[in-house]
């Protein structure tokens, strides 16, 4: 990567970091698809440089967010979302081509489906919904992990339905996604897909989602509740429609 690049490839980070903070989740999705609409590098290497540096950005984000988990919450949202991503592993290595990619097609046609419902809700449901909802949730967003590591679409959809404060959708989405990440890192590992170049530009990029991070847990930008889930709903048309594009 040249001067220009990693520039380029910072302000990047930083935004993916920010809207991660935002909103809970989008870090991958952000920094893989705008490094390789810029080509600043192989899509594949984005995706294992985005695994690390999420992590890093959940662990600040936590450590700078007194956090109380909500095990009743928490327990079935993370059993079901490893489940989820290893059937997705498994999944992605069992399918042929054409059919990954008609798979892809008709997920990325349901999560811009969610998103266009979320923008039209005007208010968030007045109970919760059931413990099967959420199972279902979880299962279906490690499942997407696990083939195209871009978890959080259908969770992200059902908890901001739910009557939750905002700071703890945020959190709950942020353990769930550390989880994913540290498992399908560690299969990255197994494999011996990291390379040297990821673990450099993760190294390099460490300091900037640091920063990003902590500056928001000390100076947090006080956006209304609606404008944040219209940020959300946004998001999530982007991660379907790219999911649509990439069939093609």
């Amino acid at each position: 990567m040249s001067v220009t690049q990693y520039l380029f490839f910072f302000g990047v980070v930083a935004l993916a970091s920010l809207c991660q903070n935002l909103t809970g989740f989008a870090f991958g999705l952000i920094l893989v698809g705008l490094a390789g609409a810029l080509q600043l590098m192989p899509i594949a290497d984005a995706a294992n440089v985005a695994g690390l540096l999420s992590l890093v950005n959940g662990v600040v984000y936590l450590r700078s967010h007194p956090f109380q988990p909500q095990w009743a919450m928490l327990r079935p949202m993370l059993i079901s979302s490893v489940i989820g991503v290893i059937g997705g592993l498994a999944l992605l290595n069992w399918l042929s081509g054409n059919a990954l990619s008609v798979l892809r097609l008709l997920l990325g046609v349901a999560i811009v489906g969610c998103s266009v419902a979320l923008m039209a809700q005007t208010k968030t449901r007045s109970q919760m919904s059931g413990q099967g909802s959420l199972w279902t949730a979880g299962l279906l967003s490690g499942l997407l992990g696990g083939l195209f590591s871009t978890a959080g679409p259908p969770m992200v959809y059902h908890l901001y339905r739910q009557p939750l404060a905002p700071l703890l959708v945020r959190q709950c989405l942020l353990v769930m996604f550390l989880t994913c990440s540290v498992l399908r890192m560690g299969v990255v590992v197994a494999a011996g897909d990291l390379g040297s170049n990821v673990l450099w530009v993760s190294a390099v990029a460490f300091p900037v989602v640091t920063a990003v991070t902590w500056l928001h847990a000390r100076y947090p930008l006080p956006l209304p509740q609606r404008l944040t889930q219209w940020l959300v709903c946004g998001l999530l048309l982007v991660a379907g429609l790219s999911l649509i594009a990439s069939a093609f």
